[in-house]
C-alpha cells in the first residue's frame, strides 16, 4: 500500500532563531515535512522598521507558497508575528498560521513573586500586538503583578552570527539591567526564538533562582492539533527536512550543526 501525501509545514524566521521552534516541530509533527526559511539577508529582524519587515515578510511568503505547496505556515519569529501576520491571515486565508508571541499568560500563572521579565527585541516591544497582549494578560491576573521589560540589543545578532561568548556577555548585561530595575523578578518570559537556544546563558546571568519561558513547546502544540494527521505510518522513515536561506548558507548550516547537532544542505528560497 502506498502512503498518503506528507503534510508539509513551512516553518520562518528571520535567520537561525527559528531551529528552537523547529526542534519542538519536529518532535510534535515526526511524520511532517519540515520546510526552513531563514530571511537571513535581513537578519536580525528586532531592530527595522515594522512597514518595511511587514512588506518583506508579506513578499517571501507569497513567493514561498508560488514554488511550494503548504499545509500551515509557523512563524517562528517573534518580530514577524507581532509586524506581519494579520497581514498574511488576511492575504492567504486558506493557510493555517500559526504565530508566536512572548508568553506573558503562562510567566503570570508562574510567578510567585508577582514580578514577570521579559527580554525581546524592540520591534517586538514596541509593536501594537505586544502592547495588546501585556495589557490584556495583565487585566486578567490575579493580585498586582508587574511585567519589565529590556530590549535585549545585540543579542539575536551574536546568536546568528554563532558567537556564544558575545551572546553570554550579553545576557548577562540585559538580565542584570532587568534585575536592577526588579530584583524580585522570578520569571523570565524569552522573547525571541533565539534566545533559547542560549538558555544556560541566561540561568547563568540571573545569579539566583529565575524560570524560564519558552513559547515553541506551545506552538507545537499548536500546530499538532491544527494537523492531527501528521505522524508517519508503521515502518515509514520520517521525511527530511527542506533548508533554505535567502543570505549566505553558511550562517544557516553553521547554526543547525551548531544549535541541533544537524547537517543540512542549505539552499536559496526558489531552488
Amino acid at each position: 500500500m502506498s502512503a498518503g501525501p506528507v503534510t508539509a509545514v513551512g516553518v520562518f524566521d528571520s535567520g537561525v532563531g527559528g531551529l528552537s521552534v523547529w526542534r519542538a516541530l519536529r518532535a510534535a509533527l515526526p511524520g511532517a515535512h519540515l520546510s526552513y526559511l531563514a530571511d537571513n539577508a535581513w537578519a536580525p529582524y528586532g531592530e527595522r522598521p515594522a512597514e518595511a519587515l511587514r512588506g518583506r515578510v508579506a513578499a517571501l511568503v507569497r513567493d514561498w507558497r508560488a514554488h511550494e505547496s503548504l499545509d500551515l505556515l509557523v512563524l517562528a519569529c517573534n518580530t514577524a508575528t507581532a509586524v506581519a501576520i494579520d497581514a498574511l491571515r488576511q492575504e492567504h486565508p486558506d493557510l493555517p498560521i500559526v504565530g508566536i508571541e512572548p508568553a506573558l499568560r503562562p510567566a503570570l500563572a508562574a510567578t510567585r513573586s508577582g514580578r514577570v521579565g521579559v527580554v525581546a527585541t524592540r520591534a517586538t516591544l514596541n509593536s501594537a500586538r505586544y502592547q495588546a497582549l501585556r495589557s490584556a494578560c495583565l487585566a486578567d491576573a490575579a493580585g498586582r503583578p508587574s511585567v519589565h521589560e529590556r530590549a535585549a540589543d545585540g543579542l539575536a545578532d551574536a546568536i546568528e552570527r554563532g558567537d556564544e561568548t558575545l551572546a553570554r556577555a550579553l545576557c548577562h548585561r540585559h538580565l542584570r539591567a532587568l534585575l536592577d530595575d526588579a530584583p524580585a523578578i522570578d520569571t523570565l518570559v524569552l522573547g525571541c526564538t533565539h534566545y533559547p537556544l542560549v538558555g544556560e546563558a541566561w540561568l547563568a546571568a540571573s545569579e539566583g533562582p529565575i524560570a524560564l519561558i519558552d513559547p515553541a513547546e506551545a506552538v507545537a502544540r499548536r500546530a499538532r492539533h491544527l494537523l492531527p494527521g501528521a505522524e508517519p505510518g508503521k515502518g515509514e522513515a520520517r521525511p527530511s527536512p527542506t533548508w533554505r536561506c535567502t543570505g549566505h548558507p553558511e550562517a544557516l548550516r553553521r547554526a543547525t550543526r551548531q544549535w541541533l547537532d544537524l547537517p543540512a544542505e542549505v539552499r536559496s528560497p526558489q531552488s
